[in-house]
């Protein structure tokens, strides 16, 4: 019997968490991870243009990442291990400007997060190796990228880090300005 598509709200207009679409078959699961048709369906009507799929071991932390003038919408899921995935709203003119939500994601929950265009993105690692799976709405532009600090205060966010632990960050990742100086940054963009 098929399950079907489920869509849980996370209070931020547009961010939302899916459950996909699933069947046996003999003695197989099935995962419908993408159908456009029942996303349009359920109200999600972002186009993808490309998929990437990154391995990071236990402890890593990407992001926070955002672009400013080729936003990126993201449909985000685990193959292998365990994430926790965070967007920030950074919609200037939203309502829920620097609200964030985390989920986790893994391979053996199968959910999707579902973040639209004008939202910073991140991951941290849980489990041993993670192999992560992202549709984008828009090509990745180095040269256009800007970011926030995963520990930013203002943001506060709340990662699943054990006290005596420190994550393992790119470089790039740790010289970001504080959000509190990022619309500026994304008010040039519009200009």
């Amino acid at each position: 019997m098929k399950q079907h598509l489920s869509i849980e709200e996370t209070g931020i207009k547009g961010l939302c968490i899916i459950n996909p679409a699933s069947y046996r078959h003999d003695e197989d699961l099935i995962l419908e991870t993408y159908n456009s048709h029942e996303m349009l369906k359920n109200g999600l009507n972002m186009i993808f243009v490309q998929e990437n799929q990154s391995m990071s071991g236990k402890g890593v932390l990407r992001g926070l990442h955002v672009q400013k003038n080729f936003p990126q919408g993201k449909l985000v899921r685990v193959v292998r291990g365990a994430i926790y995935d965070v967007a920030v709203d950074t919609r200037i003119d939203s309502p829920t400007y620097g609200d964030w939500c985390g989920v986790h994601l893994s391979s053996d929950n199968r959910k999707q997060f579902y973040i639209p265009e004008g939202f910073a993105h991140g991951f941290y690692v849980t489990s041993e190796i993670a192999v992560v799976c992202f549709k984008v709405s828009n090509y990745w532009h180095p040269n256009d990228e800007i970011g926030i600090p995963w520990d930013d205060s203002e943001l506060n966010i709340n990662w699943p880090i054990k006290e005596n632990e420190m994550p393992i960050v790119a470089d790039k990742d740790l010289h970001y300005d504080s959000f509190s100086l990022l619309k500026e940054k994304l008010i040039k963009r519009e200009g």
